[in-house]
C-alpha cells in the first residue's frame, strides 16, 4: 500500500510565501514523476508543476517565476516553494506521484489527501 501525505497548507497574505511538502511511503519500487496540482472551488484540478526522477521540472505558465518544485529521490519527497502568492492561488493542493509498487511493477497514479492554501488579506 502506498500513501502520499501532504503538509504545509495555511492562510497567507497576498505576496507571502508557503512551502508545501509531500512524502510518499509504502511498497514503492520507483517513482517516475512527482507533481503538484491545485483545485479551486468549482474548478477542475490542474497541474502546477511536475518533476521527473531524472530530469527538469515543468511548470504551468501561471506559476512560472513564483513556484519552484523540488524533489528528494532518496527520501521519496517532493516540495513546492510558493512565493509571491496571489488570491487566485487559493485552492486545495494535491500531491501526485506516478509510481510503480513492488507488487505491480507498473506505474500508476497516486494522490495525497490535499492541503488547503488560502491567500487573503
Amino acid at each position: 500500500q502506498v500513501q502520499l501525505v501532504e503538509s504545509g497548507g495555511d492562510l497567507v497574505q497576498p505576496g507571502g510565501s508557503l512551502r508545501l511538502s509531500c512524502a510518499a511511503s509504502g511498497s514503492i519500487l520507483r517513482i517516475d514523476f512527482m507533481g503538484w496540482y491545485r483545485q479551486a472551488p468549482g474548478k477542475q484540478r490542474e497541474l502546477d508543476a511536475v518533476i521527473p526522477s531524472g530530469g527538469s521540472a515543468v511548470n504551468a505558465d501561471s506559476v512560472k517565476g513564483r513556484f519552484t518544485i523540488s524533489r528528494d529521490n532518496a527520501k521519496n519527497t517532493v516540495s513546492l516553494q510558493m512565493n509571491s502568492l496571489k488570491p487566485e492561488d487559493t485552492a486545495d493542493y494535491y500531491c501526485n506521484a506516478v509510481l510503480a509498487t513492488l507488487s505491480s511493477g507498473r506505474p500508476s497514479d497516486y494522490w495525497g489527501q490535499g492541503t488547503q492554501v488560502s491567500v487573503s488579506s
